[in-house]
């Protein structure tokens, strides 16, 4: 089978079609036909070696998917050739075929596209980790989404939203400022590119501060990092709870006597983990996603669908933090 291939540590433009070893379903597991791959953050890190773990080599990056199930393996009832279903995969999905647990997949919704599938659950089930268990979000709190426009930063418009937040959404431009309000963001803000001096920090965290209103933010939702991290504390709530998702603008460095002087929190977010140690729950919080997005309160927002042999301009988009919404690569029709 073929796969779009990481052989050595780099940037989007060293990955190539290749081919693997058609995999073979173990006990538990299910063969997928993948149709579409989804393109995250995390996918511009494993390729340079920069993200939390490193797959041996070769490997296809990919850490959500669609296709059809092509077979099963001992012990999976669940599941029969011929079902739509969607699924994380951690890496690797950027293949034709791909072996999963049978317990991490989940049904297409009939009338869903492949590429909505591949697009729903990485940034949804982040979000929703973050808001719920994480930042204990609840009716009437106010919301500060810092990358509002991505993947996880729509998906974290949205479910403020369903929850009953004030959202205001950080952007870099009209344009994500637009995509931002459409998805119902009650204001947005437009900062400029880092790195800001000491004068600009400040005048950021006034801009915050403003938009926060006298008491401050309860929640921020942090998905850039870098320069951009300790003005949005600084306009933070009373024992607000700040939210740590990502750092494609780098990793932050925070004087702690922030944290003291609003007797707030910072929550690192890592679902990944938090759905490998809590299955269960996490399965729960996936259903009240299903649910949402049957009401028509969430819908992944596929902006550009790449094909299979151009996956590797997606993840070069993903890089250049151009991307507005979900990225698809569609690997077979």
């Amino acid at each position: 089978m073929r796969g779009l291939l990481s052989r050595a540590p780099g940037g989007p433009e060293t990955l190539e079609i290749g081919e693997l070893p058609d995999p073979v379903a173990k006990a538990g597991e299910v063969i997928v036909a993948v149709k579409a791959c989804a393109i995250n953050y995390p996918d511009v890190l494993i390729i340079q070696d920069k993200y939390q773990f490193k797959p041996p080599r070769p490997f296809a990056p990919g850490g959500e998917m669609s296709g059809v199930v092509e077979s099963v393996g001992e012990g999976v009832t669940e599941w029969k050739p011929g079902d739509r279903v969607m699924g994380n995969t951690g890496n690797g999905a950027l293949v034709e075929k791909i072996a999963v647990r049978a317990n991490n997949i989940y049904a297409i919704p009939d009338e869903r596209s492949f590429e909505e599938g591949a697009a729903m659950l990485l940034t949804y089930g982040t979000t929703i980790h973050a808001l719920v268990d994480r930042g204990g979000i609840k009716a009437g709190d106010s919301l500060l989404v810092l990358g509002a426009a991505g993947g996880v930063g729509l998906a974290a418009v949205e479910l403020g939203k369903a929850f009953g937040a004030r959202v205001v959404g950080a952007v870099s431009s009209e344009e994500k400022a637009q995509a931002v309000r459409d998805a119902g963001a009650d204001d947005v803000i437009i900062y400029g590119r880092a790195p800001f001096s000491k004068d600009e920090s400040k005048a950021l965290a006034d801009a915050f501060k403003e938009k926060a209103g006298k008491n401050g933010f309860d929640l921020v939702y942090d998905a850039v990092g870098g320069d951009y991290a300790e003005p949005a504390l600084r306009s933070i709530a009373w024992e607000g709870r700040y939210l740590v998702i990502g750092f494609p603008a780098g990793i932050p460095k925070i004087a702690l006597n922030l944290t003291l002087l609003k007797s707030c929190d910072i929550r690192g977010v890592f679902w990944g983990a938090y759905a490998a140690r809590e299955p269960e729950k996490n399965r729960a919080s996936i259903k009240q996603l299903f649910d949402l997005w049957g009401e028509g309160k969430i819908a992944p927002r596929v902006t550009e669908v790449f094909p299979f042999d151009r996956g590797g301009e997606a993840i070069a988009k993903m890089e250049s933090r151009a991307a507005i919404g979900k990225l698809v690569v569609r690997v077979a029709d």
